[in-house]
């Protein structure tokens, strides 16, 4: 009778090199985890630069907390009365999702800066307020850093605030131009570049992907 071994294919050496390079791999990777010890801590994450999707990465991440059952909150600081695919998608999750939009709009839409600071300023507050609360576990500050970058609000303030947030809070930041100030702060900075953009090529904001 013969050993179904025996019919096995033999390991060819471009197989065997792969095998070898991932058992490495593995091997650096499982001691990389290893070596971190902090199992939990809430984070202070900003997603900045001129590309598309730092709001977007921001409600994706919003929405795997949601899949876990987490209470969030959101204040938008800048996009005023736009109706958005993501406001729709959260506002399904009622009784875990408190939303506020703040703006008025963009800042070359109002043309009024005390209007601007002052709109600015509220939803500051509604973010402390959401901070403050113990049963949110994640909030996202959409835009914020377009009201710091006009200086609507005191820098020093915000990022104090921030920082001195509670230990388990994990908090979402997003817009153009962050704050040298805010990035040093932040716990994990990712910046969106631009490759290539259809607006350049004429294509006007769509339903259901810019908004």
């Amino acid at each position: 009778m013969t050993d179904a071994s025996d019919s096995a294919p033999a390991e060819t050496d471009a197989e065997r090199r792969h095998r070898d390079k991932m058992a490495k791999r593995k091997a650096v990777q499982d001691a990389e985890v290893a070596s971190k010890t902090i199992k939990s801590k809430g984070l202070l994450m900003v997603n900045t630069g001129p590309g598309k999707g730092k709001s977007t990465a921001a409600f994706g991440l919003a929405m795997r907390a949601l899949g876990y059952g987490w209470p969030i909150g959101v204040v938008q600081f800048i996009k005023g009365a736009w109706d958005t695919g993501e406001r729709h998608a959260l506002e399904r999750f009622q009784d875990l999702v408190r939303w506020h939009t703040m703006g008025e709009g963009f800042t070359w839409e109002t043309q009024d800066r005390a209007r601007d600071v002052a709109a600015a300023e509220a939803a500051w507050r509604k973010a402390q307020e959401l901070m403050a609360d113990p049963a949110i576990r994640l909030v996202v500050l959409d835009e914020l850093n377009i009201a710091l970058r006009y200086d609507y609000l005191p820098l020093d303030e915000v990022v104090a605030a921030l920082s001195a947030r509670r230990p388990d809070l994990h908090v979402v930041v997003t817009g153009r131009n962050a704050k040298p100030e805010l990035i040093a702060a932040a716990d994990l900075v990712t910046e969106m570049t631009v490759v290539k953009h259809h607006f350049a090529a004429g294509v006007k904001a769509q339903q259901g992907i810019e908004f």
